[in-house]
């Protein structure tokens, strides 16, 4: 370090600034060089350099003032913390800094198993009902229909209601219609043909 003035420092986390006392300095004739590790001033034929600093600056965001009495030349620090000293050697700028630790890596989303839309199945079921005629259906038609019923049920039914009656409905074949979603949602529903008669799947 080269020095023909005197000077003076304090700091922050994030900046140091460094006061160098040249009474009446030319703010056109004052020069000052920054590097990562290092600063010169120059004042006609008065000079101070100062590197290796302690730790690393930036360069493009330092500045300086040139006052009266005194030049403020203030260091922004690359990596926040004291300093505690101006110069030191050190083999890495930036070691003496804790470095914020890297965020854990986030677990890997586990696929959303799909869950079925009770509500369009429903429209599905009422449209099928609906689009059924008297010789495919003798229970579609009149006041006392099924099909009405099924709709008056549903209508008046609250959310886990309308669960329970379309997760049974589907499942069941339409063998079973149940309004207890408690119930229905522990397992799957199964068919329950009419007694006497034999449940078969047919191929599509």
């Amino acid at each position: 370090m080269t020095t023909t003035l005197r000077y003076e420092f304090y700091e922050t986390d994030a900046k140091l600034t460094l006061s160098v006392f040249d009474k009446g300095a030319d703010p056109e004739k004052v020069s000052i060089k920054f590097g990562p590790r290092s600063v010169v001033y120059a004042h006609e034929d008065k000079v101070l350099t100062v590197e290796p600093l302690k730790g690393q600056i930036d360069p493009e965001k330092s500045d300086y003032s040139v006052g009266k009495v005194k030049v403020e030349i203030r260091l922004v620090k690359m990596a926040h913390g004291r300093w505690g000293s101006l110069v030191g050697e050190s083999p890495d700028p930036l070691s003496t800094f804790a470095k914020p630790a890297a965020p854990p890596a986030e677990a890997p989303a586990q696929p959303r198993k799909q869950r079925k839309n009770w509500d369009v199945l429903t429209d599905e079921i009422l449209k099928a009902e609906k689009s059924a005629s008297m010789d495919e259906d003798p229970n579609v038609g009149g006041d006392n229909s099924v099909n009405e019923f099924f709709q008056k049920i549903f209508a008046d039914a609250d959310e886990d209601t309308k669960r329970a009656m379309m997760k049974s409905y589907q499942e069941s074949g339409g063998t079973t219609l149940s309004t207890n979603w408690d119930e229905v949602k522990k397992a799957k529903v199964e068919v329950k043909p009419p007694e006497g008669s034999e449940w078969k799947k047919w191929a599509v």
